[in-house]
């Protein structure tokens, strides 16, 4: 198999040209499974062809998987057998090749994880300097909503299955997207189809099933709601579609329904209760106190199960705690402020967060700027009282 991978490598390097003419360069990295044992490489072909994928932890690579179709959007997941390494990677769909690409495998239980996570991507991202958190090295990027601005100027309004915004976002951040898996979460944004107006509309402007996001993303369970769960640090994250609840019933409605006896209230519900050893981020779109007052407080009750809630509501960075339960707040964008009642720290910067696990010690949250300076920093240890 090496000496064969071997023979591609060569192969390649003798037809630079043709190979620069028809690079493929838009690729991300996913998980659809629940565990970090697997991993989703993606990419986009400028012409639609099979899907090959090349992979190991040097440039010799060594293992290879190739899926016969006709496809303009591609997806492969290989396993990741090995932990604390780099893996190298290359993708080929006909005669469209990509460089070699590299990610870090997730680490094991002695060494640290990090997860970094950002909301409102949209309209920002192409213009956005990530550097900050691609120098923080994490091994998991994750968003909570509003990934892109809306469907309808790109697409047209109406439709629902063109992908043209998401390859817009995934193209202009190469370096984060083609390098760290990438988990996103859904906001009202993420389902805009027909521009919203002042007033309602006779039809929804909102696919609330997230058609297009689903057909872009590999993602575990139903994908508009996912878990994802990292064993060796006993971390588990729950994505929620959760936002605009206002707006809720109308032709304004933009997310699932969230009540008592739906299907996203008892899911949450069963899963915030399995792993009682772990540490658990739910993560949704929604203004922390708005969402945890619904059902007479009991999505409250719901969230103090867990660990920490973090949102993407407004255009700040936010503590609050509540009966001493972290809600955070982040964005990317800066802008209005909607701030918690029970805020110990708002400030108005655009920015990120940090997680940070080890082994026996306190989840670390950091809220940090875009260039890299830490704002605050607060330590939360798991919480086992689940009745």
């Amino acid at each position: 198999m090496k000496l064969f991978s071997a023979l591609v490598i060569l192969a390649f390097a003798l037809t630079n040209h043709r190979i620069a003419l028809s690079q493929i360069t838009t690729i991300w990295l996913t998980h659809k499974t629940n565990d970090p044992s697997r991993i989703v490489i993606n990419w986009e072909s400028k012409e639609p062809g099979n899907s090959e994928v090349y992979f190991g932890t040097d440039t010799r690579y060594g293992q290879h998987i190739k899926v016969n179709e006709t496809v303009s959007i591609h997806r492969i997941e290989i396993p990741l057998d090995e932990k604390d390494v780099t893996y190298h990677f290359m993708v080929k769909t006909g005669s469209q090749v990509s460089a070699d690409k590299t990610f870090k495998a997730y680490p094991s239980g002695p060494n640290e994880l990090r997860v970094a996570v950002v909301a409102n991507l949209a309209g920002y991202s192409d213009k956005a300097d990530l550097s900050a958190i691609i120098s923080d090295n994490p091994h998991l990027f994750i968003t909570c909503g509003d990934n892109i601005t809306d469907f309808h100027t790109l697409c047209g309004p109406g439709v629902k299955d063109c992908v043209k915004p998401y390859s817009r976002l995934i193209a202009a951040q190469q370096q984060l997207f083609g390098s760290i898996p990438f988990m996103p979460v859904l906001g009202n944004h993420d389902k805009e189809i027909r521009p919203r107006g002042t007033r309602f509309p006779e039809i929804t402007s909102y696919d609330i099933d997230a058609t297009a996001y689903r057909r872009f993303f590999e993602l575990p369970d139903d994908e508009w709601k996912w878990h994802f769960r990292i064993p060796d640090f006993n971390v588990t994250f729950f994505a929620l579609d959760i936002n605009h609840i206002s707006d809720f019933g109308t032709t304004w409605q933009t997310c699932h329904d969230f009540r008592r006896g739906s299907a996203q209230f008892e899911w949450y519900r069963k899963m915030i209760q399995l792993y009682p050893e772990d540490f658990k981020i739910t993560l949704q779109n929604e203004r922390n106190g708005s969402i945890r007052a619904q059902e007479n407080g009991e999505w409250g009750q719901l969230f103090q199960k867990g660990t920490a809630v973090i949102t993407g509501y407004g255009h700040f960075s936010e503590r609050a705690e509540v009966d001493g339960f972290p809600y955070f707040n982040t964005s990317l964008v800066p802008g209005n402020i909607a701030a918690d009642p029970y805020s110990k720290m708002l400030h108005p910067v655009h920015g990120y967060i940090l997680l940070t696990f080890k082994r026996g010690y306190p989840m670390k949250v950091e809220i940090k700027s875009l260039d890299g300076v830490t704002i605050d920093t607060s330590v939360w240890e798991k919480r086992h009282d689940i009745r």
